[in-house]
């Protein structure tokens, strides 16, 4: 029988993928709101783009 390995390569919208997204998309926003705070400037601003 052959089955899949749960260390088996996936590629696409598997769920393993959309929870390390969505984590890191957390880290970010997080990331983002503490320099807002800190520097008391947007992040686009912080980073001179603006």
């Amino acid at each position: 029988m052959q089955g899949q390995n749960r260390n088996d390569v996936k590629f696409g919208f598997t769920p393993g993928a959309e929870n390390l997204n969505g984590r890191l998309a957390m880290i970010g926003f997080v990331a983002a709101l503490i320099t807002e705070f800190v520097t008391g400037q947007g992040v686009l601003h912080f980073l001179g783009l603006i």
